[in-house]
């Protein structure tokens, strides 16, 4: 089945319906909020109604919020776009969790795993009429009256994703959650060697199978179809900067023998020197963590990184990316998609 292919909707929901109609005159399959300066379930809200989108949060930060006021989110946009919504969770950093939102940071993996258990148990509660009893060591939900159960959701129960980046992360999502969205700054090598054995190891554990599982590649694009435009997406280089700046990312850096780098883009973030962290990322980091290139080389190498993954989320960071473009990538996304499904299919022919 050809990969399908998402992108950003709105930072707000003022403008989240215009766009969601354009985005899908462009011809993407998907689109998704996240938690910046604005909520991001009410661009999801606005966009539900006047398109027919996948739509998803990528991600909503879990701990400060309850399984339960999650649940009620998901089963709503789940109502309203008739069954193409799915609940995109992640974890974020302590200072963010702790600082940012006064929310409790215990240890996120084993955290993670009772938010996205507690809140598939409270959808399926509804679905099923079962009694709600999940008991856990950060939550607990024991008590659902019928006055507060929406009962059955009509399109099904909303699927529950998680974002991974390290192995533990991404093993525990395999053996619970419906779905991973592996995290952009990310490698072939590092999506190789390290994401997809831990993902192997989660389902094996579970004793589930890849079908079970839905895997978004996330993707750094810097796209272009004229040198101008190509010259203008490099501003991308800057989110890598960023990224690598952070502890959490270090170990894809030291996949890839760049491990040293990180506590120097941590020491200029600290101090604001951003421009001085871009300038640290060599043309060879930039082509081996982001994709860059022409729309049709863009899909190629995507598709050859993560051929395997069932979507794929385009970031566009740093630079302005028209419709038109997003079109012509997301067009040649679903064409080289559709090239490697069936050279695959001859080669399994072949080999019978």
């Amino acid at each position: 089945m050809p990969i399908k292919v998402d992108v950003m909707l709105s930072n707000s929901v003022v403008d989240a319906a215009e766009r969601a109609r354009a985005l899908e005159r462009a011809g993407v399959d998907g689109v998704f909020s996240f938690e910046n300066s604005h909520d991001l379930f009410f661009p999801l809200v606005a966009a539900a109604p006047v398109c027919s989108l996948d739509l998803m949060t990528n991600v909503a930060i879990a701990f400060p919020r309850s399984p339960l006021h999650l649940a009620h989110a998901a089963y709503d946009l789940q109502l309203l776009s008739r069954g193409r919504f799915r609940l995109g969770l992640g974890s974020q950093v302590r200072a963010h969790v702790e600082k940012r939102y006064g929310a409790r940071w215990g240890k996120p993996v084993a955290q993670m795993r009772e938010w996205v258990q507690a809140t598939k148990t409270i959808l399926n509660s509804w679905q099923d009429g079962t009694r709600l009893d999940f008991r856990g060591e950060y939550t607990t939900h024991t008590l659902m009256t019928p006055a507060f159960s929406p009962g059955p959701n009509p399109y099904g129960v909303p699927k529950v994703l998680v974002g991974a980046l390290g192995p533990r992360m991404n093993q525990m999502a395999a053996e619970v959650a419906d779905g991973i969205l592996v995290m952009p700054f990310n490698s072939d090598r590092h999506m190789r060697e390290r994401t997809m054995p831990a993902i192997e190891a989660g389902l094996a554990a579970a004793g589930r199978s890849r079908a079970d599982l839905e895997i978004t590649a996330e993707v750094i694009v810097a796209v272009g179809r004229t040198e101008e435009e190509l010259a203008a997406a490099r501003a991308a280089r800057g989110l890598l900067g960023f990224y690598g700046s952070t502890p959490s990312y270090r170990p894809v850096l030291e996949v890839e023998g760049w491990g040293d780098l990180q506590p120097e883009l941590n020491a200029r973030s600290k101090r604001g020197d951003w421009a001085g962290m871009t300038e640290l990322i060599t043309d060879e980091m930039f082509e081996t963590i982001a994709v860059h290139g022409t729309p049709d080389q863009v899909a190629d190498e995507i598709i050859r990184r993560y051929g395997d993954c069932d979507r794929v989320c385009a970031y566009f960071p740093g630079y302005q990316v028209g419709d038109d473009l997003i079109g012509d990538l997301a067009r040649s996304l679903h064409a080289a998609s559709a090239k490697a499904d069936g050279q695959d299919a001859v080669a399994g022919a072949v080999a019978l």
